[in-house]
Formats: structure tokens, sequence, C-alpha cells
């Protein structure tokens, strides 16, 4: 069975379009099962940063060459385009500045993916329209006081975000219940987004 259909739905459009053999930077990479599938399935060099120690070793104990570090202040220790892309999935939000995180994405990586929760999603809007409360969704399953989400982005805002940075989008991808959604009202259909960005 092939590593790629065990990703999560944002990781796998990440990993469909990260070409064979590149040189990939998975920037809180987690478990590391998108590094796994991207080298077993595309032949990539693929290298991680987490700041969850136990995340670290679970990956070292899987072979992969992970470090433990924190994207807001480590990956100023990377050289310029030393990757052919820099990978963040679901992490932009947790970032203390998201803005200057593009940008270091942007300088190790000559392209970026990025994936992220969209705050703007309509059960999201329901839950702070209806109940006046912050949302406890599938995309966003805890509270407001135990989330690492710091700072509220939508798809919209990511885009103005891009256009601000100079990035150009080269893709992007949408999913709603786990499945690909069309890019039509998106901003408020899409539980979660992913972008393919360059500069």
């Amino acid at each position: 069975m092939s590593l790629l259909t065990e990703l999560r739905p944002d990781l796998a459009a990440i990993a469909k379009h990260v070409k064979p053999g590149s040189r990939v930077l998975d920037i809180g990479c987690g478990d590391g099962g998108l590094m796994a599938a991207i080298e077993s399935e595309k032949d990539c060099d693929a290298r991680g940063l987490e700041l969850d120690p136990a995340q670290v070793a679970l990956c070292v104990a899987r072979g992969l060459s992970v470090v433990q570090g924190d994207a807001n202040t480590d990956l100023a220790d990377y050289p310029d385009k030393a990757f052919d892309y820099a990978i963040l999935s679901q992490t932009l939000q947790t970032a203390t500045r998201p803005d200057l995180m593009l940008d270091e994405l942007l300088r190790v990586g000559a392209k970026a993916f990025v994936s992220f929760p969209n705050f703007a999603h309509w059960r999201t809007r329901t839950a702070l329209m209806m109940g006046g409360r912050m949302p406890v969704t599938r995309a966003l399953p805890v509270t407001w006081y135990e989330t690492q989400n710091i700072h509220h982005v939508t798809i919209e805002d990511f885009r103005d975000l891009a256009k601000a940075k100079g990035a150009m989008i080269e893709g992007s991808w949408f999913f709603a219940n786990e499945r690909a959604i069309g890019p039509v009202g998106a901003n408020w259909r899409a539980e979660f987004a992913v972008f393919e960005l360059s500069r």
C-alpha cells in the first residue's frame, strides 16, 4: 500500500505536486508522515523541523532526518534556496508572525506549500453568529483556551498576504469533509486550504 494514500487530504495534495527527486524541508513535520511518503514514493531528500521533542523522537525512530527547533526563529539558520520546497502544513496560524514566516519559507525554498484551517468556513461563521462563542468544529476541534492557533486566517486573508509579500500563487486546493472541493465559494465552503507559492 502506498504511504501517499494514508496522508491527510492537504498533505496528499502537497505530496502529489512535489516533483520527484526534490530537496524538501517540512517545517512542523509532526510524526513525519509526509516526509516518509515523499521519500518512499518520490525519491525526495526530505528534512524536517519540529518543535515537539516526542514527535522528533518518533520521526528519528522511523529513520527520518528531523531536528528539534522552533520555526519562528530557527529558519534563519538555513541558507537561501537550500531546498526546492519548503512546506508548512497547518502551522501558519500558530506562528508568532505569519507574515515573517512566509518570507522565510520563500527564502529557504524555491517554492513553498502552505496549508491552514480556514476560519471563514460556514460552520465557524455560524458558531460565532448563532452561539456567540468561538467555534469547536472538525477543523478546529479544541476550545479557544486550549488551541495552539494564535492567528485566525481565512483564504482571502492568505491571498492578500501572498500579494503583499510579492508571492505568486502557482496552485491552490480546497477541502471540506476530507474531500477536495472546487474553488468557487471556497472562502466559506472550505475547511482547509493548500497554496503553492513562489517568488
